[in-house]
């Protein structure tokens, strides 16, 4: 059967009007749902408290026990410098702080010593004083008198003198020796916080000096992660707001989260950062924190995060992510 004009134009027509709605009903369903509006919508990479451990004392690494990955306890031993040097510097301010002690004593026992010599002496030119003045001791024996007086009170002050120096020498002696215990105490290097090693920068047999890294840590326990919001919504977000996060590495998975600190200043729009009003040039910098006590959330994740800025409208049933 032969279709005359007219049947064919309403069949082009009934085509075209199926194929329109189907495009327009496939160009609705591939539109980006818009956020719910109780919620705001951020990213960024998660954040974590991280500490560089530097060595205090230079020499050759004896070993290494920071491992990436694992975690380690505050306090842990981390790598330990060979000590030989400082062992040795110990002992030598150990013998020369004996030796200054044992110097003082001496001075100590010749300077009773002396000083009795000088009492001796003193009284002896006391009595020749009034031998003399009787006439009865020859004016020499008077002066031998006086001379040997002022010999022994000047041999009392020489000794005095080098007992105060025995003492500063002991006093040295002994900040040396403290320095040296303080020095070899620092061959070991222990772990200043409880954190996983997110880098291991030093092996075994390598020269460090002070200052120098040999591992980072981090405390996994709290996460920090950054979002930018705009202008609009500054006024909506509080401190202690809920916010839920979500990670690839764990995908359906929410990590609960709240407002730490929102930004008392504005900034220009980061280039890696996206935010729904692309309008906006200017954005504030909201810091969430979430607990982390398995140490799932790893620093350097990209995550995903929505802020609860209307808690008496309650979660959505669903969280998109903007297109």
């Amino acid at each position: 059967m032969k279709l005359n004009a007219k049947t064919w134009v309403t069949v082009v027509a009934i085509t075209l009007v199926a194929l329109a709605g189907g495009a327009g009903l496939a160009y609705w369903r591939l539109q980006p749902q818009p956020q719910p509006p109780q919620v705001i919508y951020g990213s960024g990479r998660i954040e974590a408290d991280e500490v560089r451990v530097g060595v205090e004392a230079s020499g050759r690494l004896a070993e290494i026990r920071a491992v990436e990955g694992e975690t380690v306890q505050a306090g842990g031993l981390l790598a330990r410098i060979v000590g030989t040097d400082y062992e040795l510097m110990t002992e030598r301010a150990e013998a020369q702080q004996a030796a200054a002690v044992r110097t003082r004593a001496q001075l100590d026992s010749q300077i009773d010593l002396a000083t009795h010599h000088a009492e001796t002496a003193r009284t002896n030119l006391s009595r020749y004083e009034t031998l003399s003045s009787q006439g009865y001791l020859p004016a020499q024996r008077l002066d031998a008198a006086r001379d040997a007086y002022a010999e022994a009170l000047h041999r009392v002050e020489v000794l005095r003198q080098q007992r105060a120096e025995a003492l500063a020498q002991a006093d040295a002696a002994g900040k040396t020796l403290a320095l040296a215990r303080s020095q070899s105490g620092k061959t070991v290097v222990t772990a200043p916080i409880t954190g996983a090693v997110l880098e291991r920068l030093v092996e075994p047999g390598e020269v460090v000096g002070p200052g120098e890294a040999v591992a980072v840590l981090a405390d996994l326990s709290t996460i920090r992660l950054k979002v930018f919001i705009t202008e609009a919504d500054l006024g909506k977000v509080r401190l202690g707001a809920p916010a839920r996060l979500r990670v690839d590495a764990f995908p359906g998975r929410d990590f609960q989260a709240r407002v730490a600190r929102v930004d008392s200043q504005a900034q220009f729009t980061p280039r890696d950062v996206h935010v729904p009003d692309e309008r906006s040039r200017t954005v504030y910098g909201v810091i969430l924190e979430a607990p982390n006590p398995d140490g799932l959330l790893k620093p350097g994740m990209p995550a995903d995060a929505w802020i609860l800025w209307d808690e008496a409208a309650g979660w959505p049933a669903t969280l998109q992510v903007p297109e």
